[in-house]
């Protein structure tokens, strides 16, 4: 005999299910690319009401630029302009190879109040053997009712002079809009994405 909460089927025949499954939608390659951008309807990208929740996740994305943000930003216009006002939060934990440093901070000047700018959510240096990792989560973006609530983790590495860190970033916020977001852009603040890729699943 199952347990059902609301409808949804919780434990059936002694398994647990969570929900939520993921399904691929678009995988996107850098390959010194200005920008990576995933847009509603275009080749082959969903990014509307099909799906609650939209993750982003990018794998070994590496700058031609060294000491650079990677950004994103979204769209209510099918990518016509990334310039939707964002209210966020931002802070880091790090800790460097040699362990002469370590912290856990606020980051404030990386924040925004609605600002319509492309919201950092990671820091990296273009050594050959760095990269940013991590998952960006958009939260029912063809709602017509809500803002646009976001949440991103990251990883990343990168050269501090000659001293290598660990980082990983915390970015959270919502795009102050009621209107659907139906595309989302990637970039670092200053060059190009040498490599990497990105890939968007929607959850049900």
């Amino acid at each position: 005999m199952g347990l059902i909460s609301n409808g949804t089927t919780v434990f059936d025949a002694g398994a647990m299910s969570l929900g939520g499954s993921m399904t691929f939608i678009k995988k996107l390659t850098a390959s010194s690319s200005a920008t990576l951008s995933f847009v509603n309807g275009a080749s082959g990208v969903v990014l509307d009401s099909t799906y609650k929740k939209y993750e982003f996740h990018w794998v070994n994305c590496h700058p031609q630029t060294n000491g650079v943000t990677f950004q994103m930003n979204v769209s209510i216009d099918g990518g016509s302009n990334y310039n939707v006002a964002k209210t966020t939060t931002a802070f880091d934990a790090y800790h460097y190879e040699d362990d002469s440093g370590a912290a856990l901070q606020y980051l404030g000047s990386y924040d925004l109040a609605q600002g319509t700018g492309f919201q950092p959510i990671d820091f990296c240096s273009n050594q050959n053997d760095q990269s940013s990792c991590g998952k960006l989560q958009l939260f029912n973006p063809g709602s017509t009712t809500f803002v646009k609530h976001f949440i991103s983790t990251a990883q990343d590495a990168w050269l501090d002079g000659s001293k290598g860190v660990s980082q990983n970033w915390f970015t959270g916020g919502y795009a102050n809009t009621t209107s659907a977001v139906n595309a989302v852009q990637f970039k670092f603040s200053s060059g190009n994405i040498d490599a990497g890729t990105i890939s968007l699943y929607g959850i049900s």
